[in-house]
């Protein structure tokens, strides 16, 4: 069996549609993928999420119109918060975190968001001349 992350969604959310709880499905799962299967928090998380509706076992990408839009508010106002972003954008916090933290690269320091290589060279002048 395929033991990726997007097959073994994909069998969950079969199963899942079977009736079968989330406990058997990780027991049947441990099974057939052994050291590979997912872990059981996660084969219950995906359990929740497809009876709350999903239909997608992708996981979520964010696009550049959100990264875009994010950026856009932090340059805005840069004491803006994270879960002011979320409520903002309709996306989760998470999602937010990742975008200021791994793909613009912003960090807060002093309740501003300030971009990383602007901290580094702050912290090496204070290296330097101190």
């Amino acid at each position: 069996m395929d033991s990726s992350r997007s097959a073994q969604r994909a069998v969950i959310q079969f199963i899942r549609t079977e009736g079968e709880h989330a406990s058997q499905i990780y027991r049947r799962m441990k099974e057939v993928c052994g050291d590979q299967c997912l872990a059981r928090c996660t084969i219950f998380r995906w359990c929740q999420r497809y009876e709350a509706g999903r239909v997608n076992i992708k996981d979520n990408v964010t696009n550049s119109a959100t990264i875009s839009a994010v950026d856009e508010l932090i340059r805005h106002n840069r004491r803006i918060t994270t879960r002011e972003i979320a409520a903002k954008l309709s996306i989760s916090k998470g999602n937010v975190h990742h975008i200021i933290h791994k793909k613009l690269g912003y960090d807060k320091v002093c309740a501003q968001w300030v971009p990383k290589q602007c901290q580094r060279i702050r912290r090496l002048r204070e290296w330097v001349f101190a």
